[in-house]
């Protein structure tokens, strides 16, 4: 005589978990480790903080790449957070939880569109 526990889980998602639990904190590392970067290029700094400041600060190449390396990070980070939303709280429709990650792609896109439109001025 065989005992079951529980019901069956199904899984949506094949390849979520371990991935995308370390891919958040990977980029939130990123992200903090840039914050602290510029945080301290800003109180070495001599003068008021202003437009210049912050310009003279993202002048060069390699500071551009490097913002715009975490900007991605960011932008991923928010896609596992966004989508994980979705598919643990809009169970019922899943018509619109494809219309809400679907939105949420768009919207990303755009930002990073924004974001090289910013940093190099296109």
């Amino acid at each position: 005589m065989s005992v079951k526990y529980g019901s069956k889980r199904v899984v949506s998602g094949a390849h979520y978990g371990l991935r995308d639990w370390l891919a958040q904190r990977v980029t939130a590392g990123i992200m903090a480790l840039f914050t602290v970067a510029v945080l301290a290029q800003l109180l070495i700094a001599k003068g008021p903080i202003g437009y210049d400041l912050w310009a003279g600060i993202f002048a060069a190449q390699w500071m551009k790449f490097v913002t715009f390396s975490v900007i991605i990070a960011l932008l991923y980070h928010v896609w596992v957070g966004m989508r994980d939303v979705w598919m643990d709280y809009v169970t019922s429709q899943v018509w619109l939880r494809l219309l809400l990650q679907v939105f949420t792609i768009v919207w990303l896109v755009g930002c990073a569109g924004w974001a090289i439109q910013i940093l190099w001025r296109l």
